[in-house]
């Protein structure tokens, strides 16, 4: 008996000697490709206010920018509404009746989407993620268990587990400028969001048609250009815009097979936030390219 614990004990002790060598390459490569990035001779220049560029896999910031500026977040706040409502397992395939009481009463925002059209629940959080849509977001949430106060309950709760210290919610869509965040909080939400295979879907879909009954077909277009750039691959994306907020935008992207977090907020402008995006993709590759290759173990 005590031959084979020795054995074992030797054993598990080569196996993991085998093992390490890997793993430490492994990590020395990512810590080598973030360095080769932080050490890069110009930081990108960007026009939004608050801006951030987070590594995924070095879990650090490439570059800030008043990013922990508590600021609103307009309808970057749709994803946490999705995430509470996915959280629920909520049958996507039930009928919802858009109601005046989905109507925007804080800013008078327009909708195509009239009351009395009836559509699934997973078409609104298809609709209210890609293009946006204030009454689909308003939908989901008044027809959440107990209703809208219990999803922006659920939201702010959800907010508090993924340790989003400095965010507030005050409603589903956005609308409210007390709904607020920062950019290292929104890192968090969407690092979080990514695992949701229905937010991936709907956010970097360009477009979708839907039917309400007894109306004619609606096309949604994402409010998000760059979904339509092949050149861009992007896993989560989400813009936003009240006037309290400026232009905002939030994306999970993978920059030469590097995984990174790009938010950016207050920006002035309508193509400022896709201007600045542009800027960091265009930077980042800039390091990469022109930095020596790393060597492989």
């Amino acid at each position: 008996m005590y031959k084979k614990l020795i054995l074992l004990i030797l054993l598990t002790h080569t196996l993991a000697a085998q093992s390490a060598p890997n793993d430490g390459v492994a990590l020395k490569q990512e810590d080598e490709l973030t360095s080769v990035v932080l050490k890069h001779t110009s930081s990108p220049k960007l026009r939004s206010t608050i801006a951030l560029i987070y590594d995924e896999q070095g879990q650090r910031s490439l570059f800030t920018k008043n990013a922990d500026t508590v600021a609103p977040i307009a309808s970057i706040s749709k994803l946490m509404t999705a995430m509470v409502v996915l959280d629920a397992q909520l049958p996507m395939d039930e009928e919802i009746r858009i109601s005046t009481q989905d109507m925007d009463t804080l800013k008078g925002t327009h909708s195509r989407m009239r009351p009395g059209m009836t559509l699934t629940r997973g078409e609104l959080l298809q609709l209210a993620l890609m293009a946006s849509e204030n009454r689909a977001a308003a939908a989901l949430a008044r027809t959440y268990p107990g209703g809208t106060g219990a999803a922006v309950a659920k939201m702010n709760a959800k907010a508090h587990e993924l340790g989003m210290k400095d965010t507030r919610f005050l409603d589903p869509t956005g609308l409210n400028s007390g709904n607020v965040s920062t950019a290292q909080d929104l890192v968090k939400m969407v690092l979080a969001a990514q695992n949701y295979e229905p937010i991936h879907k709907a956010t970097t879909s360009s477009s979708h048609v839907v039917e309400p009954a007894g109306y004619r077909p609606l096309l949604y277009k994402n409010t998000n250009p760059l979904v339509r750039n092949a050149s861009w691959d992007i896993g989560v994306s989400k813009t936003g815009y009240i006037n309290e907020a400026g232009r905002c935008l939030v994306m999970k992207v993978n920059i030469r097979q590097h995984p990174v977090v790009i938010v950016l907020l207050d920006s002035w402008g309508k193509s400022t936030r896709i201007g600045d995006a542009k800027r960091i993709k265009k930077w980042m590759e800039s390091a990469l390219v022109t930095s020596r290759p790393m060597r492989r173990g």
